[in-house]
């Protein structure tokens, strides 16, 4: 967990966020031009993130609701910090990876209605990696596409957000030829496992449990998914 100590703290890790944007911003450009819109599904659609500080800050509130665990005391002054923490490894993320490595998708409303006010309602990463422990489970594969961070706000969960983002992180996959999609989930999230299983994911392995389940941690599985023009 964060420490914190004064609000001057927290004043101050904002500024040099702010300033690491505007270092972002000059490198990167606008981010615009980028795929396009990957998929119009359920009323949704998905797109890459444009790289600019209103909406990266947007993605970053999205997954810090989506993931925080509240705290009895100074619960809001630790929301901020681990806001903060989310958006320092989005900017971590963007600075270290080609474009073809790490996409961070954002969901809005394909519609004109009282929903697009909203802005962003979800948002996931996709990364590039090769972790041998994973390409075991994924024959002739070098490298994988690896699923992350899917968050939906909570006024629009269950209305297939995370369905849309899913498929859009397929179309990711096939515009750069990756053969296998490959994300984690916990064993007994009944939830998540439900829809990942609707997505065509298929569990291939599980920590061990003296990684797991010996030491307190909930125990997670591995998944793992062939895009459809990878299926024939």
């Amino acid at each position: 967990m964060v420490q914190c100590t004064t609000s001057s703290s927290s004043s101050t890790e904002e500024v040099e966020l702010d300033e690491n944007i505007e270092d972002l911003d000059g490198i990167i450009g606008d981010g615009k031009g980028q795929f396009g819109d990957l998929v119009r599904d359920y009323g949704w659609k998905v797109r890459r993130m444009v790289e600019e500080q209103s909406e990266m800050r947007k993605v970053a509130q999205v997954q810090a609701e989506a993931f925080y665990v509240p705290v009895f005391l100074f619960n809001d002054l630790f929301f901020q910090f681990f806001q903060a923490e989310v958006l320092s490894g989005l900017l971590y993320k963007l600075r270290n990876s080609a474009p073809n490595r790490y996409a961070c998708l954002v969901a809005e409303s394909n519609t004109d209605d009282l929903e697009s006010r909203h802005g962003l309602v979800g948002v996931v990463d996709v990364t590039a990696l090769r972790d041998e422990a994973v390409l075991r489970h994924l024959s002739g594969a070098k490298e994988y596409l690896y699923v992350s961070g899917i968050a939906v706000l909570n006024t629009f969960r269950r209305r297939k957000v995370a369905t849309a983002l899913l498929k859009a992180c397929d179309m990711v996959s096939i515009l750069w030829g990756f053969e296998y999609l490959v994300l984690r989930a916990y064993e007994d999230d009944l939830g998540a496992l439900k829809l990942y299983g609707n997505a065509g994911y298929i569990i291939v392995s599980a920590d061990p449990p003296w990684m797991s389940t010996w030491i307190g941690r909930k125990r997670r599985v591995l998944m793992i998914k062939r895009p459809s023009s990878y299926s024939n």
